[in-house]
């Protein structure tokens, strides 16, 4: 019997495979995941919300600001090569057109005010910063130390579904290091992965509960900094909520001390000692912030679990886009498997009958995203 023979577009996504963020996850042992309300804890991560938790309707752009996008579109679609440090600047990678989306345009839009030329270096600047900060180097394998005790985990979603990150200050067992932002940046590429679709952002929830071993869970100021100019700067528009609980004196001090560098907007979005049920569905909530959800974190069996996960949402989004004809400003509601076509498909869609096409335009014209409801596939 032949072999079945490999198609063009197998061998595109197996190429761009190896430029994307990597998750090394040989022999992982993947476990379904269960209900929320178990006789025991649960373990593994789950992979969607509830029915009633769901995205609400992307805001329209305005003609001016749609103006503005198809221009920064045209801006960025003109970019051969990426600027950055020892050697490793060089011609843009697939894996980097295949970030440029459309919403992550109109993300950096608004988080320049719409500034026509503050947009593309901002852009730039985050494809340089993820080169040099080795972005896709980061690793599961490399990191897992840092996340043995469960400082951080991705479990359930909140009341518009965003996926719940969750921080734990006292669980810290590594000694301050540039590996312990690593560990940060790599957990928000996670919860990018297990976004559905129609939501773009996540939810952040942080318990300064101090532990025998960790009494000061507030981070040192300069990591702090550092974290902070990451989000801001390279994750504009990605923080929905921040949900914190368990703020000891000490901790209420540091907030004091880096306020002057949260930007307005950022500050709006935390919430302190709420109740936590009014954010996030009860069933999916960590019984620690007062929800119905046991959950005990197992290294063992969470880590790989979340990694084939996210590795397996990393393969179908590089799918559609080979298969969409690879475009710069795709459609990111369309990657995730929601109802939204495809550039290439919206496009197809506006040939006449008598055989011209009409002239292209970005699906949804006066729209950010086109549709944010599930389809049966995972996102």
């Amino acid at each position: 019997m032949s072999a079945t023979p490999v198609t063009d577009k197998q061998t595109e996504v197996a190429g761009i495979e190896k430029e994307m963020a990597g998750v090394n996850l040989e022999g992982a042992n993947v476990q379904t995941p269960i209900g929320v309300k178990e006789l025991s804890p649960l373990k593994p991560p789950f992979l969607n919300p509830i029915e009633s938790s769901k995205p609400p309707p992307a805001p329209e752009l305005t003609e001016e600001q749609q103006t503005k996008y198809e221009a920064l579109l045209e801006t960025v679609k003109s970019w051969t090569d990426i600027p950055a440090k020892d050697s490793k600047g060089g011609p843009i990678t697939d894996s980097e057109r295949l970030w440029l989306t459309r919403e992550c345009l109109c993300r950096y839009l608004r988080a320049t005010k719409w500034s026509a030329t503050e947009a593309p270096k901002r852009l730039l600047g985050t494809l340089t910063w993820r080169r040099e900060y080795g972005v896709s180097d980061l690793t599961g394998d490399n990191l897992s130390i840092e996340n043995e005790t469960g400082k951080q985990f991705i479990l359930g979603y909140d009341n518009e579904g965003r996926p719940c990150h969750y921080l734990n200050p006292g669980r810290q067992n590594t000694e301050p290091s540039p590996q312990q932002v690593q560990h940060l940046v790599f957990m928000l590429e996670r919860c990018i992965d297990l976004m559905i679709p129609g939501q773009f952002t996540l939810a952040l929830l942080i318990n300064f509960k101090s532990s025998k071993s960790k009494s000061n869970t507030a981070p040192g100021i300069g990591q702090a900094r550092e974290v902070l100019n990451i989000l801001q700067t390279h994750y504009p528009e990605r923080l929905g909520r921040a949900l914190i609980i368990n703020i000891p004196w000490m901790v209420n001090g540091f907030f004091k001390l880096i306020t002057p560098f949260i930007d307005p907007l950022t500050k709006e979005k935390l919430k302190f000692n709420d109740d936590m049920k009014q954010h996030v569905p009860p069933q999916q909530l960590w019984a620690e912030f007062e929800g119905e959800l046991a959950f005990e974190y197992d290294h063992a069996t969470y880590w790989p679990a979340l990694l084939k996960m996210c590795e397996q949402r990393q393969k179908d989004v590089l799918e559609r886009w080979v298969q969409a004809g690879k475009h710069i400003g795709e459609s990111e509601v369309y990657l995730k498997g929601g109802n939204s076509p495809s550039i290439g498909a919206a496009t197809s869609e506006k040939v006449s009958s008598n055989g011209h096409a009409a002239e292209p335009k970005t699906p949804g014209a006066l729209s950010e995203v086109s549709g944010g409801e599930v389809s049966g596939k995972a996102a």
